[in-house]
Order: C-alpha cells, then sequence, then structure tokens
C-alpha cells in the first residue's frame, strides 16, 4: 500500500478509536505516513515545474480546513475526512502520478545520503532563512488555531455556529491570500516581493491586534478584522516560502521538502500551547505570541534570506 494509502487507514482507525492508547498509535502511524508523503508531493512538484510554474501548484490549506471542520463537529469528524482525501489521493496516485525524477538524478544510498543533503542545506544561509520565514509564519498561523476559539466564544461570548463563520472567513481570506499570489507570480511579480509583502501584512495584523488590545481592550470587530489581515498574510507567504525554498534547494529536493514541511509544523507544535499558558482572561497572549513568530519571520526574511538578492526567482541562478 502506498502512503496514501497508509494515511487514510491510520485515519478511519483514528476516527472510530475507542480509547487514547489506540488513537495515540494511529495517530503517530499517520502522521509518519502523511509526512512521507507531504514531502514527496512537493518533490514532485520541483520536478516537474520550473520558474513561474512552480509557485502557482503551492497553497497550505490544510491547517485552516480542519479547523473548519472542528469549529462546526467533533474531532472524529477531522480524522473522517482525512480517511476521504487519502483514499482520493491514492486514487490520483495511482492513476495520474508517474515517476517525476529523471534517471540520471536519481541517487542511492538511502538514509545516510538524505542527512548528508540535509546537513548541506542547513548550512545554505538563504535557504534557512525562507525556511524559518515559513516555520514562523507556521507558528502564527497554528498559534490564531489554538487560541481564536477561546478568544471569541469565552471571551466575546459568541455562539459556536458564529465562531465557526469567523472562522471560515478568515480561512476564505487566506485561500483567497494564495490565489492572488499565484496570479501574479504567474504575471511576472517577483517571488520574493510577494514573499515580503506577506510577511509585511502578518506583522501589520499581528502588531494591531497588539495594540488594539492595550489601548481600547477587547473588541469583536476589531479582533475578528485584524485577524483576517493577519490569515491573508500568511496566505502570501505559505506559496512564497515553499517555492522560493524549493528552489533554492533543488539540488536535493526531497530533503529541502523535508526541512520546510518539518520545521512548519515544528514550529506550529511548539507555539500552540503558549497562548494558554498565560492565562484565560484575554486575547493579549495570543497577540503577542502571533506579532513575536511575525517579528521572527521579518528578522529570518531580513538577515538570511535578503529578498533583494532573489534567490530562487525563475531567471535566477540556484
Amino acid at each position: 500500500m502506498s502512503r496514501p494509502g497508509w494515511c487514510a487507514a491510520f485515519s478511519l482507525v483514528c476516527a472510530v478509536a475507542p480509547n487514547v492508547g489506540l488513537l495515540t498509535g494511529a495517530r503517530f502511524l499517520q502522521g509518519v505516513a502523511g509526512a512521507a508523503g507531504m514531502v514527496l508531493a512537493r518533490a514532485v512538484l520541483t520536478d516537474r515545474f520550473h520558474g513561474a510554474e512552480l509557485p502557482r501548484h503551492f497553497a497550505i490549506a490544510a491547517p485552516v480546513l480542519g479547523g473548519v471542520v472542528l469549529s462546526v463537529s467533533t474531532w472524529r469528524a477531522v480524522f473522517a475526512v482525512l480517511a476521504v482525501l487519502g483514499g482520493l489521493l491514492l486514487f490520483a496516485v495511482v492513476r495520474r502520478v508517474p515517476e517525476s525524477l529523471p534517471p540520471e538524478r536519481r541517487r542511492s544510498g538511502g538514509f545516510v545520503n538524505t542527512f548528508r543533503a540535509m546537513g548541506t542545506l542547513l548550512g545554505r544561509r538563504a535557504f534557512m532563512g525562507y525556511v524559518l520565514v515559513v516555520a514562523f509564519v507556521a507558528a502564527a498561523l497554528f498559534t490564531n488555531i489554538s487560541g481564536s476559539s477561546f478568544v471569541f466564544e469565552n471571551l466575546h461570548g459568541v455562539s459556536s455556529t458564529t465562531y465557526s463563520l469567523i472562522f471560515a472567513t478568515n480561512a476564505v481570506g487566506m485561500l483567497l491570500a494564495g490565489a492572488v499570489f499565484s496570479r501574479l507570480a504567474g504575471r511576472g511579480v517577483r517571488l520574493n516581493t510577494l514573499l515580503a509583502a506577506g510577511v509585511g501584512v502578518v506583522l501589520v495584523g499581528a502588531l494591531a491586534q497588539v495594540l488594539l488590545v492595550l489601548s481600547v481592550g477587547e473588541s469583536l470587530v476589531g479582533t475578528w478584522v485584524t485577524l483576517f489581515v493577519t490569515a491573508s498574510g500568511i496566505g502570501l507567504v505559505f506559496p512564497g516560502g515553499m517555492s522560493i525554498g524549493q528552489a533554492v534547494g533543488r539540488m536535493a529536493p526531497g530533503a529541502a521538502s523535508a526541512l520546510l514541511g518539518g520545521l512548519q509544523f515544528l514550529f506550529g507544535a511548539l507555539a500552540s500551547p503558549l497562548v494558554g499558558l498565560f492565562g484565560e482572561d484575554s486575547s493579549l497572549p495570543m497577540a503577542v505570541i502571533m506579532l513575536v513568530a511575525a517579528a521572527g519571520a521579518g528578522l529570518a526574511l531580513v538577515a538570511l534570506a535578503r529578498p533583494w538578492q532573489g534567490h530562487g526567482e525563475p531567471a535566477a541562478s540556484v
């Protein structure tokens, strides 16, 4: 069975798990299978598409869509949806995805060569800059996902239905921003310019939320608007950072994909629990954590990625 098949199977086990032990074990195995699939998918895109074509095929919707499902149903529904999607992916892979890496670029050596390639990429300043931009912005996204339900339902007293509408609206903003990125990239706008703009929008949204709480206090509409702005910026950053990162790491697309995806979810996992550790009587902890993450992305962009140097652009040498 291929990786989408295993991911679908373990997702189904998670959906029907009768106890936490089985859920934990199945969730771990699902994560291993799913992570392998994500790494391979980005590597295949890098093999098949080049230049301005590549960013049109990158988008990060899973965390947001998962949050939408969870806001209108139970956690079991999330795994049921993942099982269905895994089955569809298995069908698509078997029918429509041939081997994408040309024979002359294939290498043997297994894990040794993979980790050697990762070590080489870790030493490349520009590549790590783009990896950290994506990772810090992922931390902001997962902070939003983990903290926004508490902020809107507990602090502002909205119903679960209203919160679902708020979350869905912000999710649409993120997806539309990704579509705008693809359209502009296809028309020749520099990828680094779009990425820098996305980081700037995330910074503006996160800073506005902090200043809003400190100046006028908790505001339902204000929080909604600032989180929408932040989500829209994230929608620009993810396809930009992924596209440029994969282009800069084209010499080892699998290793590049693993580092981009692995650190993205690592930073997200580390940031999410912090929201609840700093009190439950204000949205300020969520806002500050998102601002710190956005500032980290900005610092990585300026100090390491240096977008004015044009790394990963279609006409640049990578």
